[in-house]
């Protein structure tokens, strides 16, 4: 165990020695550069930095015991829900200095690689179709954390993070301080998490708009209400009612298929008859997200976001048809796998391989295939293509698995270019 007198770790699984071996005897806020990683860090109201533990970087918040254990247990609760969010290591407690002085207790997370705080998606200028899909993004996961029962309490923009998925946004919790989990929520809790959304994001918005940092076309308030406009189309999508006569029985087929095209498995319904006339209703019972991720994961072993799975199922299925259109999928999504994914990335110079995860270089990679063929006019290969996808794209852009959270103001300005989908 640690050499400092009175402190207390709770972890789940082994503590690493590491971990115990941080100056915890010494304020956060005043711990050594060789111990903190040389990271942006981002304006908050409690103290936070980041170190580095093993091989991998985390995050240490100071904050009140209470709030400590507390978020220490939501986002463990979380994690074994499956709900999109960081992943604890520690609450630390009993924290002084060698004097005896009484320092905060800390809630440590493991930082998620390759994702963005809202701030670093842009570089100088958030474009409005970006912003949209940031809104989307944090719509869904408000829809899947509600679906799940835990209520949020302080939901915005500052407390997500975002991971770049196939042209859209994966949205990540990053802060459950104030979140509980219940076995359903309430109308009211729901709509409660709503409104403070609304607030949160608009002032947020105002507070881009005033450092010049958004269109000057974009509404706060109006954004605000579309992000309220999207997570009440997906809640009712996912959880309302289809009316439906009993010989329509394809209506349940084309209600399932399209909610999973929005990356949803109905693992239960309800169908039930209506009193004032013969329809009958069907309702979605259970729904568990990540339809293209269980299936490319089952196919492949490859772990993605979804829009990556469902770009990534197209190419396998594109493959398919090209070698043996009649062949086994799991067969073909192996040998695609093989032949096609795992080359490609390795081609990938080790120094440039921190600057998206693989199957976003892959979904670019085929977009900017697409537009040299269409720019010279003939069906150019993903090998072909790589070359200029590697000095053109992939080199300009920041290495997004290190970028920390909520960088202030005027760290942006030094993150290097926008990628494609910010110019």
């Amino acid at each position: 165990m640690s050499t400092v007198p009175g402190l207390g770790l709770t972890a789940s699984g082994t503590i690493p020695q590491e971990l115990l071996d941080l100056p915890w005897q010494v304020p956060l806020e005043d711990w050594p550069e060789d111990v903190i990683a040389a990271l942006p860090r981002g304006i908050s109201r409690h103290i936070v930095r980041f170190a580095y533990l093993g091989g991998s970087v985390i995050a240490i918040k100071e904050t009140s015991e209470r709030a400590a254990r507390h978020e220490y247990r939501m986002l463990r609760q979380l994690g074994k829900l499956g709900a999109p969010c960081v992943k604890p290591v520690a609450e630390v407690t009993g924290r002084s200095t060698p004097e005896g002085e009484e320092l905060s207790p800390a809630l440590v997370t493991r930082h998620l690689r390759f994702s963005l705080p809202y701030r670093a998606v842009f570089n100088q200028m958030m474009r409005k179709e970006t912003l949209l899909r940031l809104i989307h993004a944090q719509a869904l996961l408000m829809v899947e954390l509600h679906l799940i029962g835990f209520y949020w309490g302080d939901v915005s923009l500052s407390n997500t993070l975002f991971r770049r998925d196939a042209g859209q946004f994966a949205a990540y919790l990053v802060d459950a301080e104030t979140g509980e989990i219940h076995p359903k929520l309430s109308t009211g809790q729901r709509e409660y998490d709503l409104d403070v959304a609304q607030v949160n994001i608009a002032g947020e918005l105002m507070d881009l708009m005033e450092g010049g940092m958004v269109d000057e076309d974009v509404d706060p308030v109006a954004t605000s209400h579309q992000f309220i406009d999207a997570y009440r189309g997906l809640w009712q999508e996912l959880t309302g009612d289809t009316a439906f006569n009993p010989d329509q029985q394809w209506l349940i087929e084309e209600r399932i298929r399209r909610l999973n095209e929005l990356g949803f498995d109905v693992e239960e319904y309800d169908i039930r008859s209506k009193r004032e006339d013969s329809k009958l209703l069907l309702r979605p019972k259970v729904v568990d997200p990540g339809h293209h991720q269980r299936r490319l994961m089952n196919l492949t072993g490859l772990d993605v976001q979804e829009n990556q799975a469902r770009r990534l199922l197209g190419a396998i299925d594109a493959y398919r048809a090209q070698t043996d259109p009649h062949g086994d999928e799991a067969i073909a999504a192996h040998m695609w796998t093989q032949e096609v994914f795992q080359p490609l990335i390795g081609k990938i110079p080790k120094e440039l391989r921190n600057k998206l995860e693989p199957a976003e270089i892959m979904h670019q990679l085929i977009d900017h295939r697409w537009q040299l063929s269409e720019r010279e006019h003939r069906d150019v290969s993903l090998d072909q293509a790589l070359p200029s996808f590697i000095d053109e794209e992939l080199k300009g852009l920041r290495d997004e698995a290190t970028l920390m959270i909520d960088p202030p103001g005027d760290v942006i300005d030094q993150l290097g270019r926008p990628t494609r989908d910010e110019d």
